[in-house]
């Protein structure tokens, strides 16, 4: 989903705010997830059990219920469309990948993620035809929430019907740290069908493209091919990082629950 849209990367203001975000939440996953794996390389050197109880399968997921993810990120990014990769695959309807659209898009956090970036955009002077003060926050949010609604329900409603996509984001769960994050940003180009084969991601590209053209009906300062490009791209690249946070996060959210969980260490005196 497009958590927010960063229209203008050539903006000093938006090229510092993108690596800020990078930095903060890039960086933890891949040190905690590379601590992760050491510590299942530092396991896997101990002599097994002799006997061991197979490993049951995980249960299928019925059909239109996708299987349980924590619904935000962090408690605030919406996080609907995530499902594990690992488990046997089902289709899902067309009713429920316009549910999922939905949700990502009218979820009460976007209200006010949409307002912490109208204001920054605001503050960066991104369109002086908005104007300042009241009237030009209000036309910053407007603009800044109609983006993010067109792209969910775009890539992740109608254009999946239209293609006969999966939209939901299947979690690699399994397998090396840098693996894991090739696999997550290559999502945004590369999708499961409605029969589970991998296909290109036909509803992301095109339903993006559409979204930045629609955009050019408000935006009336950046109408140009170009500017429609870098919001086709940036909003494609945004996607992209938020592929990556929904990878990562049931292993940063399982290694902080598990360091509170361990018992505190006391001497004896």
């Amino acid at each position: 989903m497009t958590y927010c849209s960063l229209r203008k990367v050539t903006s000093s203001g938006r090229r510092r705010l993108v690596y800020l975000l990078f930095c903060a939440l890039f960086g933890p996953y891949v040190v905690l997830a590379q601590e992760q794996l050491a510590d299942t390389a530092a396991g896997s050197t101990e002599p097994a059990p002799a006997t061991e109880a197979p490993v049951q399968p995980k249960p299928a997921v019925s059909p239109d219920q996708p299987e349980h993810q924590d619904k935000r990120i962090l408690g605030v990014l919406p996080n609907y469309r995530t499902a594990d990769g690992t488990v046997p695959f089902h289709s899902i309807s067309a009713k429920t990948k316009l549910t999922i659209a939905s949700k990502d898009s009218f979820d009460w956090p976007n209200y006010i993620i949409g307002g912490v970036f109208a204001g920054i955009y605001q503050l960066d002077n991104d369109h002086t035809n908005f104007g300042h003060g009241v009237a030009g926050f209000a036309r910053y949010y407007g603009t800044s929430y109609a983006d993010q609604v067109i792209g969910n329900m775009l890539t992740e409603g109608f254009m999946p019907i239209v293609f006969h996509e999966d939209p939901r984001y299947f979690r690699k769960v399994h397998g090396r740290v840098w693996s894991r994050v090739g696999y997550s940003l290559t999502r945004v180009l590369v999708t499961k069908t409605d029969s589970g084969n991998a296909t290109v991601n036909f509803a992301e590209i095109v339903g993006n493209g559409m979204g930045a053209a629609i955009s050019n009906t408000y935006y009336s300062d950046e109408q140009g091919f170009r500017d429609t490009s870098i919001r086709w791209g940036t909003q494609i690249a945004t996607d992209a990082l938020s592929n990556l946070l929904k990878e990562f996060w049931p292993d940063i959210k399982h290694h902080f629950r598990k360091n509170h969980d361990a018992p505190l260490l006391t001497t004896s005196r």
